[in-house]
C-alpha cells in the first residue's frame, strides 16, 4: 500500500499538542486530543464543520488509506514512533491522533423554548471519565437533548472519556455548570421534571408514565446524588436487584444510566 503523504510537524506544535494532556491547557486553548482509529474516524465523520478539526497526526510507520484521512491532506502531519509514544495516553500507541476544537457550548440556555417531549441527563459529580464518556454516548443513542455536568464531574475531554464516547462527543449538546442545583431549579421552572437515581428511591418499574420533559440525574459513584439535587427531585428511582438479596453494593453508574434511559425514553 502506498504510504499516505504527510506534512512535517514542527517541534513547537508537537509540544503544544502534548500539553493537551492537561485539563487546564485544554480549557485555555479550547482544544482536545483524540487517539485511535475508531475514535478519530467517528469524530471526523461527525464534525459540525471542518473548522473543528485542527490536525490529524499519523505515525511514520502507518500506511492508512482511510478516506477521512486522505481527504484532509492539508491537516495531515507525521509523527515519529517516539513522538507517538509521548503523545499517547494508552499503554501502546495506535499511531493515529486527532486534535479537535471543543464543542461550542453556546449562549442559548438548554431547554428554553422547547415544547413537547424533551429529555436531558445531568451528571452529579460522576468522577470516572470512562463513565462520563459511556453515559454521553448512551445519551446520544437514546436521543437526549443535552448532557449537563456538575463542576465535580470528570472532564468530558479527558482522554479516557473521549475514548469511551467513541467519537460521539459532537452528537449531543453538553455543558458544565458551577451549581447543578441552580441549573436543575431553572429547568424545573420551565417545565422539566427531575428524576434522580437513588438506592432509597422507588422501583422504577412502578411508574407507568413519565413526564414529557424530564432530566435524569446520575450521581457520584460512591455517594450517589447530592442532597441539593435530591431536594429538587420530583421522583427518586432505583433499579431493583435480582434474587433475595443484593450480592453487590450497587450498579456501575453508566449501566444504571443506560437502564433508566431505556425505560424513561422508550416507554
Amino acid at each position: 500500500m502506498k504510504p499516505v503523504e504527510t506534512l512535517p510537524l514542527s517541534k513547537a506544535r508537537f509540544r503544544h499538542y502534548v500539553k493537551l494532556h492537561q485539563k487546564k491547557f485544554r480549557d485555555q486553548e479550547g482544544l482536545f486530543l483524540a487517539e485511535g482509529l475508531r475514535t478519530v474516524r467517528e469524530l471526523c465523520l461527525n464534525l459540525p464543520n471542518e473548522e473543528m478539526l485542527v490536525a490529524l497526526l499519523l505515525g511514520e510507520s502507518e500506511t492508512m488509506d482511510a478516506g477521512f484521512v486522505r481527504s484532509r491532506k492539508e491537516k495531515l502531519f507525521s509523527l515519529s514512533d517516539r513522538e507517538c509514544s509521548e503523545l499517547s495516553q494508552t499503554s501502546t500507541s495506535q499511531g493515529i491522533f486527532g486534535v479537535f476544537r471543543k464543542q461550542r457550548e453556546g449562549e442559548a440556555e438548554a431547554g428554553s423554548g422547547v415544547s413537547g417531549k424533551s429529555f436531558m441527563v445531568a451528571l452529579d459529580d460522576v468522577q470516572d471519565p470512562g463513565n462520563v464518556g459511556t453515559i454521553l454516548r448512551t445519551a446520544v443513542w437514546f436521543g437526549a437533548d443535552a448532557l449537563i455536568c456538575s463542576v465535580g464531574t470528570a472532564d468530558r475531554y479527558n482522554a479516557k472519556a473521549v475514548r469511551s464516547c467513541a467519537g460521539s462527543i459532537y452528537a449531543v449538546r453538553h455543558y458544565g455548570v458551577e451549581r447543578l442545583d441552580l441549573e436543575l431549579q431553572r429547568l424545573k421552572e420551565i417545565g422539566y421534571s427531575i428524576v434522580a437515581a437513588s438506592l432509597e428511591g422507588r422501583d422504577f418499574r412502578e411508574f407507568d408514565l413519565w413526564p414529557e420533559k424530564l432530566v435524569l440525574v446520575i450521581g457520584n459513584e460512591a455517594n450517589g446524588v447530592s442532597e441539593s439535587a435530591r431536594a429538587l427531585a420530583d421522583r427518586l428511582v432505583r433499579i431493583p436487584h435480582g434474587g433475595n438479596h443484593a450480592r453487590v453494593e450497587s450498579l456501575n453508574a453508566a449501566v444504571s444510566a443506560a437502564i433508566l434511559m431505556d425505560r424513561l425514553v422508550l416507554q
